[in-house]
């Protein structure tokens, strides 16, 4: 495993918020690709971290696996006990981390995972090594508001955004009680539900973006229930960035072979996340035989 490093005092990279800036500039929003770490070994699980940036990934959410994933739909659930089984740890998660920002220094690295490890690990550790490992964002799906100061600290003093998630259904008060601690970017889950199940309509997302926009300043990414390139292209239009999960984690799955990665792993999910990145940037999407070429 490699070692994480150990410098006095972790720098504050700020890659979020530079990404979203240059985007910005750009005139176009962010594809932000998931992955489920050790899905379904840690070197397959690598091996794509360190591809997508190329394929088109303008940061990245690096799922830890958790044996009570309860925001996740089927699809993520039976990933993370790939992760599981592959022999996956918090730890191991950002030794992974690590490993990947020696050759990648610009790509955001935001970790999605649950309340349960980091307090097993100790919140305060855990905001120290995971910045030492590169990790620049931190969304705990099941950390209420009202509890958050045992984690915003601590990831304050590390340089560590932490990313609120809002829903359809979050009234403005607790809107307004959501986002005060939030940094980075503000996750819109567009359906009230779990991962991986119906997509919400164009009117749904603009309505949902116009009340959002009133509350933060912060750009917005929307995630849950967008797979195809002209989803994320709508997606990253009407808001800051398209969150693709599910998608990408059911073509991994279809690859493997009684739970094991095979040679058409790696080419299927990057050959489907270029393809995400063709729409969010307005390109042409690439043919079924340039695919072939390319892989």
């Amino acid at each position: 495993m490699t070692s994480l490093p150990h410098p006095s005092a972790p720098e504050r990279k700020n890659r979020i918020g530079k990404r979203f800036a240059r985007l910005a500039a750009e005139g176009r929003g962010a594809l932000i690709p998931y992955l489920e770490a050790f899905d379904p070994d840690r070197a397959t699980s690598l091996a794509l971290l360190k591809a997508m940036p190329e394929a088109g990934a303008d940061l990245i959410e690096v799922g830890v696996p958790f044996s009570d994933p309860s925001a996740d739909g089927p699809t993520i659930q039976q990933a993370a006990e790939r992760g599981l089984k592959a022999g996956a740890t918090l730890e191991g998660v950002l030794e992974m981390v690590a490993e990947f920002r020696q050759t990648d220094d610009e790509t955001p690295i935001v970790l999605m995972g649950y309340c349960n490890p980091i307090d097993r690990f100790g919140p305060e550790k855990f905001c120290r090594a995971a910045a030492r490992a590169g990790v620049d964002g931190l969304i705990v799906v099941d950390l209420p508001p009202e509890e958050v100061a045992l984690l915003a600290p601590h990831a304050r003093a590390n340089g560590l955004d932490i990313i609120t998630l809002t829903a359809p259904t979050t009234p403005q008060a607790r809107l307004n009680t959501i986002l005060k601690n939030a940094t980075g970017f503000v996750y819109y889950v567009s359906i009230a539900g779990v991962t991986g199940t119906a997509s919400a309509t164009t009117a749904q997302l603009r309505s949902a973006l116009e009340r959002l926009r009133q509350a933060t300043s912060l750009p917005v990414a929307i995630g849950f229930g967008i797979r195809t390139p002209q989803q994320a292209a709508e997606a990253s239009r009407i808001a800051d960035g398209a969150v693709v999960a599910s998608a990408l984690i059911k073509t991994l799955a279809s690859t493997l072979n009684d739970g094991q990665a095979t040679p058409q792993t790696l080419p299927a999910v990057l050959a489907q996340l270029r393809q995400l990145a063709a729409g969010v940037r307005g390109e042409a999407l690439p043919s079924q035989d340039e695919r072939s070429h390319r892989e």
